[in-house]
């Protein structure tokens, strides 16, 4: 398995003919100097020609690309700035010119991308519904294809190192909100620093869909984990990159592998979301082929993930379940989530999530009985998946308000709020 990703490359490499074929044709199927440009035929040729494009193409890391928010009526344009950069992760901070300053608090929220396959813009729409009250931040990791092997291994002990350096460099009165998988790692980080007693613990976190505890409603996913084991993980998905990247002969769990496992679980609405595609080029509906090429150009950029960093994290929450058990360590030290006592836990999951389980997030709540009932809240949002529970509709309207009102009242992590909420469906 350590040689597929170069038969990869191999097999991308001699593609490129076809591909240039290809490209030529859909142009000159397309151009207004050919009469049969717009017939039935040149359409469905030229529509031919742009899917085998976009199956064969490898995609690039996509941008955020935003340029404005409305807080409190008013337009403000935001940049991007890198706050800090590690080998494998940018702090990027989302910035918002002012005319006049808001009214309202702005509270400083950190938003932890998953590590798991995408790229951090996938939380484009997180980010957009928390930039008109919060002063945002994302953690924007790296393909380690390209960290270069003397930058050193990473694995779930240096994720949460990186956190921990994050929530002292963004300094007190922060708020996290961790997507999926980094709920594990973010809960241990603040862990680690309520038993040190350190000053810049987060005032609270918010955990969204995040595998706290894989015991509890276990899906399809975490049975596979269970059953198969950190070994045949090791055997069957790890490879080495090959020279032509930075990271060349780094082991890694390549993106291609982790785009065939996220095809795989939903093939049949990928085959008919390309289809439908093709039928809207042929019929000449530019609105309906531009939506799914924005939603394809995100879900196809994927990324790779150091061999260590995965292995880690299989063995580490799937498996073993460390966490829960109170096993879990971090360079030695044990992980107690008992421990955490200021830092506010709001854990969300979604009614019909296939990827974290309904109650597994909400274990968090159950490992921290010292932290005050007043600092706990629970919310579950009825008809929503995996992916709806920090995008679309319902996020906006409902879920990301309700993070929002979280914030407000938990205000410091000092502060003792009124009760919360400790269950509520929306």
């Amino acid at each position: 398995m350590l040689l597929a990703y170069g038969m990869f490359e191999g097999a991308r490499m001699m593609m490129a003919p076809a591909r240039l074929a290809v490209d030529i044709t859909r142009h000159s199927m397309q151009s207004p100097a050919n009469p049969l440009a717009y017939s039935p035929y040149a359409r469905s040729i030229a529509a031919g020609c742009e899917m085998f494009e976009r199956v064969t193409r490898r995609y690039g890391k996509p941008a955020f690309g935003f340029t404005h928010t409305v807080v409190e009526g008013q337009k403000v344009q935001v940049t991007e700035r890198v706050v800090s950069e590690r080998p494998f992760c940018r702090l990027v901070a989302f910035d918002r010119a002012f005319l006049t300053p808001p009214t309202e608090p702005q509270p400083k929220l950190l938003i932890v991308a998953p590590m798991s396959g995408h790229y951090a813009t996938l939380l484009r729409g997180t980010v957009e519904a928390m930039l008109p009250n919060h002063q945002v931040f994302v953690t924007d990791w790296t393909d380690a294809r390209m960290v270069p092997l003397l930058s050193g291994p990473f694995d779930l002990d240096s994720y949460i190192d990186y956190l921990r350096d994050m929530f002292a460099e963004l300094g007190p009165d922060l708020h996290v909100m961790a997507v999926c998988q980094p709920a594990v790692p973010v809960m241990a980080a603040v862990a680690l620093m309520e038993a040190e007693d350190e000053p810049h613990v987060p005032s609270s976190m918010t955990l969204m869909g995040g595998p706290i505890d894989t015991r509890r409603s276990p899906t399809a996913v975490n049975c596979l984990a269970q059953e198969r084991g950190q070994k045949w993980f090791e055997k069957n998905t790890i490879s080495l990159v090959p020279p032509i990247y930075p990271g060349a002969l780094r082991r890694v769990y390549p993106g291609f592998l982790q785009l065939s496992g996220f095809m795989a679980m939903n093939l049949d609405r990928h085959v008919t979301a390309h289809t439908d595609m093709f039928a809207h080029l042929v019929k000449g509906d530019g609105d309906s082929a531009e939506k799914h090429r924005e939603f394809y150009d995100e879900y196809l950029a994927v990324m790779d993930l150091t061999a260590e960093y995965y292995l880690q994290t299989v063995e580490t929450v799937f498996v073993n379940h460390d966490l829960p058990r109170g096993r879990m360590t971090s360079r030695g030290v044990r992980v107690d989530p008992a421990a955490i006592r200021r830092c506010a836990i709001l854990a969300v999951e979604g009614e019909n999530d296939d990827i974290s389980g309904v109650g597994q997030t909400k274990a968090a709540l159950d490992l921290t009985p010292n932290l005050p009932a007043s600092r706990k809240a629970y919310h579950l949002q009825e008809g929503v998946g995996h992916y709806g529970v920090f995008n679309g509709s319902r996020y906006r309207a409902v879920i990301a308000p309700r993070i929002a009102s979280f914030i407000r009242e938990m205000g410091t992590g000092a502060k003792q709020s009124r009760p919360a909420y400790l269950r509520s469906v929306g």
